[in-house]
């Protein structure tokens, strides 16, 4: 793509900026520039090639990432001070550019845990599932107590136990919109093919009852489940007590589920990006389009979401929609999305972050343009709404907030059984039960956090690497990781905070 003595790059002959690939001084000469450069300018971020006068467009990616809000001249650094978003608006062209992708030569499998309903595992936890924050404490407790005794030892196929606690359950309407959110985010995360069994634990006195979900939300299809309150059963240590003998039934039966060989089409890979820079759009990013697209030729599933960070991008997913009905859905998440922040007193544009904006990027449609590079080129087979099951293969998009925990929470309540999470500034996370796979986007920031990172992208400009090389070691990764390599932050042991549901509505 580039070589490693190169200072900038142009990324699309229609754009009239270039990219940084270092920390240039004042002074530099570089190829697309006339004069030297006039001022220094930080890796990642954006130099006008041409003069853009104000109120014109900036263009990246051969895309609008915002007007120039001042006269910017040749060699002029372009970012938040002479750069705005403008006016958006898109062609949508429904289904107009959908490409399907060329199956693959080879039949690839990996080794993971099939469950009664025909999913399949790449872990094999049991969870405490709660249904409301007031029952957080004790379902830590009942997991504590398993690891003083020490039992679970004994059952070398169960991964751990992993206690699923929240902020909400309790102090909300029972028949709105984050009702039926959370109810979905909970069912889901039962249904998860990655937990061999669930204890559900509320406190009795909730506005999520355990009966409705334990009824109308059938939780899941085995027998492994078990359900109970702290009223109802005399109190914190009485549950405890109780909670420990339950999970070890499960853990027998959970154990005696070993690894055996799937095919692809039960991998489905939640695509995440988080601490974004300059870098995201150019390495990472369309490294992990690149292992999507994989994954989808072998018949897999991939989920893109974070509405508010493809905002200003929407149009490419249009386009890529198997039909104009699917396309519409989008749109129609993208004009809620445009109701809620105007209802709360935000706007779309309030994304970039400050680290993002440090990183190089200015705009949120430069930022989504970026993001949605990870969904690759296949085409778009199913919208859903936030923690809604992902029933279509291929490629799909599910409505979520941008805030990555809360977005991953509704990933793998829809079903994902492994994670992708692209990250230029470094992220530190993890989300059991699924595990998660870190790709750094530039090769300085891997070389600091290299015990959080698992991939580095970095290496695409540094040493010349392809996009298409570095799709096929990601997808490599996805294998062996659903059949049991540990990641980064599961060697870490990351995953126990970072269950954060997408809390809707008035607490009352």
């Amino acid at each position: 793509m580039t070589n490693r003595q190169q200072p900038a790059i142009c990324l699309n002959p229609e754009d009239n900026v270039i990219i940084a690939l270092q920390d240039l001084a004042s002074g530099v000469s570089l190829q697309e520039l006339e004069g030297p450069l006039p001022q220094p300018v930080p890796r990642g971020h954006k130099i006008a090639i041409r003069k853009i006068g104000e109120g014109e467009r900036v263009v990246r990616y051969g895309q609008t990432i915002g007007v120039a809000t001042s006269d910017i001249e040749p060699g002029d650094h372009v970012h938040t001070h002479n750069l705005g978003m403008g006016g958006h608006g898109a062609d949508y062209a429904f289904s107009s550019q959908v490409r399907p992708l060329s199956p693959p030569a080879d039949k690839r499998h990996f080794l993971g845990y099939h469950r009664a309903d025909g999913s399949v595992g790449t872990r094999n936890y049991l969870g405490i599932l709660t249904s409301v924050n007031c029952s957080g404490s004790v379902a830590r407790f009942i997991a504590e107590a398993v690891e003083r005794q020490g039992w679970l030892s004994e059952f070398e196929n169960v991964d751990g136990i992993v206690p699923i606690v929240h902020g909400t359950g309790c102090g909300m309407a029972s028949d709105d919109e984050g009702y039926e959110t959370l109810f979905r985010t909970l069912q889901g995360y039962a249904r998860n093919p990655n937990f061999a069994g669930i204890l559900l634990l509320g406190l009795g006195c909730e506005v999520m009852q355990i009966p409705d979900l334990v009824g109308r939300g059938r939780m899941r299809s085995d027998s492994n489940f078990r359900y109970m309150t702290i009223q109802q059963t005399g109190g914190t240590r009485k549950t405890i007590e109780r909670g420990v003998e339950q999970l070890r039934e499960m853990a027998a039966v959970a154990n005696k589920i070993t690894r055996e060989p799937a095919g692809l089409e039960h991998l489905t890979i939640g695509l995440q990006c988080g601490g974004s820079d300059g870098y995201s759009g150019i390495t990472a990013n369309p490294a992990l389009g690149a292992a999507s697209d994989l994954l989808v030729a072998h018949g897999g599933t991939t989920i893109l979401s974070e509405t508010s960070e493809i905002y200003g991008a929407e149009h490419l997913l249009t386009r890529r929609a198997v039909t104009p009905e699917v396309g519409a859905k989008i749109v129609e998440r993208i004009r809620w999305w445009e109701d809620y922040t105007a209802r709360n007193g935000g706007q779309m544009d309030n994304n970039p972050s400050p680290g993002n904006k440090k990183g190089g990027l200015t705009t949120i449609l430069e930022k989504s343009l970026g993001a949605v590079a990870k969904g690759g080129t296949a085409p778009l087979t199913q919208v859903y709404k936030f923690a809604e099951p992902v029933t279509e293969r291929g490629f799909v998009f599910m409505d979520s907030p941008g805030y990555d925990p809360c977005s991953v929470t509704g990933q793998i309540a829809s079903g994902a059984n492994l994670v992708a999470f692209t990250t230029g500034r470094g992220s530190v996370s993890g989300y059991k039960p699924t595990p998660c796979i870190k790709l750094a986007t530039n090769s300085e920031m891997y070389g600091r956090m290299a015990d959080d990172m698992d991939v580095n992208c970095g290496d695409i400009i540094s040493d010349n690497v392809s996009l298409e090389d570095k799709g096929r070691e990601i997808f490599e990764l996805f294998l062996r990781v659903a059949s049991g390599e540990q990641t980064k932050s599961e060697q870490l042991g990351f995953g126990g905070a970072e269950f954060v549901p997408w809390q809707m509505g008035a607490v009352m």
